[in-house]
């Protein structure tokens, strides 16, 4: 490393498997292997993940042991599914016979090989903040044991890139990483400072081209209206111009959501911060996507919380249908967008087309009459919606 990076803390007890609370939305098949607990910043305003937990990095011992222990059960497992008909009742019978420490090995297993056993995901918010030799051991362990994997993919953070030169992410990308997921959230270094997210516009381009440049495949993300009403243009513009000098292979959208477990939620409620209201987002994911330009990314809404699903395709050409979708539902009447915005909330709609099927529109259309919901008061509702789902 040419920083050091944080200080293992100290040894303790193998206590059996284990996984941590989150991966991306991508990575739902994948299997999860924990290289670090919790996260080593954790001082974003806008995350509610590991808000009070203590950040280490798990023995490269133990991180191994899980591997092995896995993999004996994703091997016993296929043998099982060989030669059983039965196979569901036979795997259900034989969980039962499975020591308490290894059972949540057996289940990630049974989960994987349930999947397909495609793809692995690295935990839990930076696994590149582990010694980079340490890493490898443990991605040439897994290919040890899974030759035929398509995938091994993590999260990092721009500043555990950047710690890192071009031989030890070489050695990474040759012991079987293939993809980084690095949260940019914003290219505007007057958001980054203000959401408390410890990096910068020019380290966030640096750490993406780097990336690139050692043959990975990269994700960032993004998140529409993280500036605020105050710096949503700016938000836009940046974010897509940093995006522009990357090029990364997938640009993913993740919209701000504020609930009262993120430190966001004070300075909303104290006036110090002014969220966008839903049409002032759409607005600026209008201005964000018009913005691209010379990349060949591939857009995706993939989260619950995004507002349209259909904001996906690769650049350049995809461009204008997804221009269209935004420019359609801001062209639209204001009572009209309101029925979108709240069947999107709700779960009707998916995508804006879904408005045609005249049975989800009407039924929409009665919880707008019967609450009382106008374009003055929709956001107040989208909210509470949204609250939810968190």
């Amino acid at each position: 490393r040419t920083v050091a990076g944080p200080e293992v803390q100290p040894a303790k007890e193998y206590c059996g498997f284990e996984q941590g609370p989150i991966r991306p939305p991508s990575e739902a098949a994948s299997l999860l292997i924990r290289i670090t607990r919790n996260c080593h910043w954790n001082q974003c305003m806008f995350c509610p993940c590991y808000k009070g937990q203590e950040f280490s990095l798990r023995p490269v011992e133990d991180i191994l042991r899980d591997v092995d222990t896995v993999a004996k059960y994703v091997h016993l497992l296929q043998k099982k599914m060989e030669t059983c008909l039965d196979a569901v009742l036979r795997v259900s019978d034989f969980a039962r016979e499975i020591k308490g420490e290894e059972l949540e090995a057996f289940q990630a297993a049974a989960r994987w090989v349930n999947h397909g056993m495609e793809s692995i995901f690295l935990q839990d918010s930076d696994a590149l903040v582990a010694s980079p030799e340490d890493v490898v051991k443990v991605l040439k362990r897994l290919r040890e044991h899974f030759p035929n994997i398509k995938r091994v993919t993590s999260y990092a953070r721009s500043h555990s890139v950047v710690q890192l030169n071009m031989e030890q992410l070489l050695a990474l990308r040759e012991a079987g990483l293939n993809r980084i997921h690095i949260g940019m959230e914003s290219g505007c270094d007057d958001v980054l400072r203000m959401m408390k997210k410890g990096s910068s516009k020019r380290r966030h381009i640096r750490a993406g081209q780097m990336v690139k440049k050692a043959g990975f495949e990269l994700s960032e993300y993004i998140m529409p209206g993280l500036g605020g009403a105050a710096l949503s243009r700016a938000h836009a513009l940046d974010s897509a111009d940093a995006l522009n000098q990357i090029n990364p292979d997938f640009i993913r959208l993740r919209s701000l959501a504020v609930n009262e477990s993120i430190p966001l939620h004070t300075e909303l409620v104290e006036g110090r911060f002014t969220k966008c209201t839903e049409l002032q987002t759409v607005q600026e994911i209008l201005l964000f996507i018009e913005s691209l330009e010379g990349i060949t990314s591939t857009v995706t809404s993939d989260h619950m919380l995004n507002l349209f699903e259909e904001i996906t395709g690769r650049l350049p050409d995809a461009k204008p249908a997804m221009l269209a979708v935004l420019r359609k539902f801001l062209a639209m009447p204001p009572e009209e967008q309101v029925v979108y915005l709240i069947g999107r909330r709700a779960g009707a709609f998916r995508h804006l087309s879904d408005m045609e099927n005249r049975t989800a529109y009407n039924r929409v259309k009665g919880v707008i009459l019967s609450r009382g919901i106008t374009p003055q008061n929709v956001d107040h509702f989208s909210d509470a919606i949204m609250q939810q789902f968190i």
